[in-house]
Order: structure tokens, then C-alpha cells, then sequence
């Protein structure tokens, strides 16, 4: 998976498109990540005794990763992501590169 839990992404396309948010959950098995304050929808709540007024919600709803992109914040914008493997001290680690930059992330 080339974009994780705590990632500033890209939003390429649909209704939200342009706007930049921390990822707060990643489903692998359906391929979908939840963006802060991206994707609102409405949730109305019946009152509880936890919450006794009740009322609508607004909550976000998760975006396909196919329609993500990692933020690059020396780019000011989306960039592709590429693996590498180093070898330190006889240990293999797979680290994430930025395409456009070469940097790390």
C-alpha cells in the first residue's frame, strides 16, 4: 500500500477535487481511505442517551484510492510514489521515494 494512516494526500478528482487532507484510515480490502474534512455527508442521529438532543450529522465518507494522490509538500502538489530497498547493518528496508523529487517520505 503506497499511501498510509497519517499521509497528507491529494484529492485528483470528484466533487472535492483540489483540496488537500491528513488520511485517517486506510481499508485495505476495499481500497479506500478515509481524508480528513473531505467527502462530507449527512448522518442523521436519532436522540440516544449519549447524545440526548440527536440531529444531523456531518462525517466523512471514504474516498477510492484510485482517486487519491500523496501531497508533496516541497512540490506544493500531488507526486507519484516509487519503493526502495536499502540494505543497512545486513537488514533490508523498504522505504517510499518521491518520483518527482527523489526524496523520502
Amino acid at each position: 500500500m503506497r499511501i498510509k494512516k497519517g499521509d497528507t494526500v491529494y484529492i485528483r478528482t470528484g466533487q472535492n477535487k483540489g483540496k488537500t487532507g491528513k488520511v485517517l484510515f486506510v481499508n485495505e480490502s476495499k481500497n479506500k481511505v478515509l481524508v480528513e474534512g473531505v467527502n462530507m455527508r449527512k448522518k442523521h442521529q436519532r436522540p440516544t442517551q449519549k447524545n440526548p438532543k440527536g440531529g444531523v450529522l456531518s462525517i466523512e465518507a471514504p474516498v477510492h484510492l484510485s482517486n487519491v494522490a500523496l501531497y508533496s509538500s516541497t512540490l506544493s502538489g500531488p507526486t507519484k510514489v516509487s519503493t526502495k530497498i536499502l540494505i543497512e547493518g545486513g537488514k533490508k528496508q523498504r522505504v517510499r521515494i518521491c518520483r518527482k523529487t527523489g526524496e523520502e517520505i
